[in-house]
């Protein structure tokens, strides 16, 4: 008797055969069949273009934008999975670098942990604390922070760079690069925009020449708008962070519209300032029935028996204490706007008069808060104030990250409308801040922190009186409704990194 295969037996299992080759090679089979958690169309696109040309030895790069929470993380650690189950038997290292190990890399790897922990894969094997292993391929995460030390590794799988936006340039190509030098490894740079002069931005303006060249793509880039096709719970919560920070805020601008910025305009370009102009007229009193919030920058006092005015002219860098009175009015959305009622500031004034001027127009205005600057010389202005009005006043101690964060709050409430100065009274008052707003500038600092430097430049124009204005960004995170904090996302949705 005859031990062939029957044709139909053969070509049964042949068909077989293809399908499992095709459905281990396609991310949308392999991610909907084996990792039960299907991606969506704007996932896919990317994911399968490496893929195939790490399969195909192409060895081409790759720079992939997505808007914020849209789902990066997830189609990076869908496309590893992938990568690491068609080479379990034949081995080889899959290499990721991110800005930094904690909570970065840390982040990478638990991602990819629970894409395969759920999957018909099984769970990977962790070794050393910072690689998962499936049979003989493997994935190892690093940091790229300047300071770690990364030596030996060899990337003959994939080479990736989380959020390389973050990564300094000189560190990847010293230490990163030359790890796929030998075998002409796919690289893919995963992140978001910032400016012109980032790693990520760098490549993608290499990859476009690129593309212009073959036809090939490269460059993949899904904004916030796209995503929201596909996910309309996530474009309306994007909508709202609009309403909040304005369209044009530079994480608004970047994170999710994915556009460069490089601080041209100063920090309140001409767009903006028109938003803080507003229409009402300066008030020396409260209104009945509002509320009201006083806002006071610290300077020193003079050594000398001169202040004010005098004291300006005899010394244009003198800084002085600057207070703004502003209003409280809720918006239908449920977010604070804060409308400019009054302002002073005082040069070389001694901390006994300020308190006392404080203290009266505390009183007079029922102000509800008062932030106070307690930065150095103004501890003790602060704690005098505190002891006096009580729990409403709220000191506020300038640090690097903490002017950072007044600086990108302050941005937002202005690019949003919600900032608005009482119209031009023809006082000294207001054209000094406006030529204060005028001359202020900001750079980010490099690294993950996205940390703003700003301010005025010129001693001779000083800041004070933005600075003061600046601190309703503490109220605003006071006032804010529990709803704009909320992330509208699907509660099954995995593709929230």
């Amino acid at each position: 008797m005859s031990s062939a295969i029957p044709p139909s037996t053969g070509d049964a299992r042949r068909k077989l055969r293809a399908e499992l080759v095709r459905t281990m090679s396609q991310v949308e089979i392999f991610s909907r069949r084996i990792l039960r958690r299907p991606l969506r169309a704007y996932q896919l696109a990317p994911a399968q273009a490496i893929v195939d040309s790490v399969l195909g030895g192409h060895g081409l790069t790759f720079a992939v934008m997505m808007a914020r929470q849209a789902g990066k993380n997830e189609t990076a650690a869908h496309v590893e999975a992938l990568l690491l189950n068609l080479f379990r038997r034949r081995g080889g290292y899959l290499v990721k670098a991110s800005p930094t190990f904690t909570p970065q890399t840390v982040n990478s790897i638990q991602r990819l942990s629970s894409v395969l922990e759920g999957s018909l894969l099984g769970p990977p094997v962790a070794e050393r604390g910072y690689i998962l292993r499936l049979d003989r391929a493997r994935a190892a995460f690093y940091s790229a922070s300047p300071g770690a030390n990364v030596v030996g590794a060899t990337a003959n799988i994939l080479l990736e760079a989380d959020e390389a936006q973050d990564i300094a340039e000189a560190k990847w190509n010293k230490d990163f690069r030359p790890m796929g030098a030998s075998t002409n490894v796919t690289t893919v740079l995963w992140g978001t925009a910032w400016t012109s002069e980032t790693l990520l931005a760098r490549t993608i303006r290499a990859l476009r020449w690129a593309e212009s060249k073959d036809q090939v793509r490269r460059v993949f880039v899904v904004p916030w708008k796209r995503v929201a096709e596909e996910v309309p719970a996530y474009g309306r919560y994007v909508r709202g962070e609009i309403q909040r920070l304005g369209s044009d805020h530079p994480l608004i601008k970047t994170q999710y519209r994915l556009e460069e910025i490089d601080g041209e305009g100063g920090m309140f370009p001409p767009g903006v300032r028109a938003l803080m102009h507003g229409a009402h007229p300066r008030q020396r009193g409260p209104t009945g029935g509002r509320e009201y919030a006083i806002l006071v920058d610290v300077a020193g006092e003079s050594e000398e028996r001169v202040e004010g005015a005098l004291l300006r002219q005899r010394e244009p860098r003198k800084d002085s204490t600057a207070l703004t009175i502003v209003e409280i009015a809720a918006l239908q959305v449920g977010m604070p706007r804060f409308l400019v009622m009054d302002r002073y500031y005082w040069t070389g004034t001694p901390h006994p008069q300020l308190y006392s001027a404080i203290v009266r127009l505390a009183e007079l205005w029922a102000a509800t808060r008062i932030v106070v600057d307690a930065t150095g010389v103004g501890a003790g202005l602060a704690s005098f104030l505190r002891r006096t009005l009580g729990p409403r006043v709220e000191p506020f101690v300038f640090s690097a990250s903490s002017k950072s964060d007044l600086g990108w709050g302050f941005l937002g409430i202005c690019s949003s409308g919600r900032f608005l100065d009482y119209r031009d009274d023809g006082g000294l008052e207001w054209r000094q801040f406006w030529r204060e707003i005028e001359a202020a500038d900001f750079e980010i600092v490099d690294g993950p922190n996205k940390r703003m430097r700003w301010g005025v430049a010129d001693p001779t124009v000083h800041d004070d009186l933005l600075m003061s204005a600046a601190l309703v960004a503490v109220l605003d995170q006071e006032q804010r409704s529990p709803y704009l904090d909320a992330q509208i996302i699907e509660a099954a949705d995995p593709l929230s990194g």
